[in-house]
């Protein structure tokens, strides 16, 4: 089962090392990490999506509050929260698939923001399930190149 697990810390050099080798020390994988500064420059905000059943994140929950720059560990399983993911692609166009391409990308909400001879770059952002499916759509077409950021999430209370 997949956890999205937001990770409060102070925001020091050498934290993120030490709570990716945490995962990795103990044999879990990351499958996705964001990291950013919150309204507070001392202090950042991790948002990791690791899969596992709730014994095993209990374990990491557990252990992350152990490490000295942590301030506060939150598993959102259970919890009602909001998650967003942010995806650059850029996808092979030619004079006839371009406009289908962009009628996809307007269905989806998302954003043309660079268009060359030969290929359109979109940005778009969405739950993971938007960001798959419109990934699904646009590989006929030719993906030369994808960027996604991750999960991002906030609790709704």
């Amino acid at each position: 089962m997949k956890h999205t697990i937001s990770v409060l810390v102070e925001n020091k050099f050498g934290v993120l090392a030490r709570i990716a080798g945490l995962f990795s020390g103990r044999g879990y994988n990351i499958d996705s990490l964001s990291v950013a500064e919150t309204i507070d420059p001392t202090v950042s905000r991790m948002t990791i999506v690791a899969h596992g059943d709730d014994r095993v994140i209990e374990q990491i929950t557990k252990q992350l509050n152990k490490l000295i720059d942590v301030i506060k560990v939150q598993d959102y399983a259970g919890e009602h929260f909001m998650e967003r993911e942010l995806i650059l692609v850029k996808i092979h166009t030619t004079s006839q698939t371009r406009p289908e391409v962009m009628q996809i990308v307007d269905i989806f909400r998302g954003k043309i923001i660079d268009v060359g001879h030969s290929y359109v770059t979109v940005e778009l952002t969405g739950t993971e399930d938007k960001v798959d499916a419109l990934i699904g759509l646009l590989k006929p077409f030719g993906i030369r190149e994808l960027v996604r950021t991750g999960r991002i999430a906030i609790a709704r209370k």
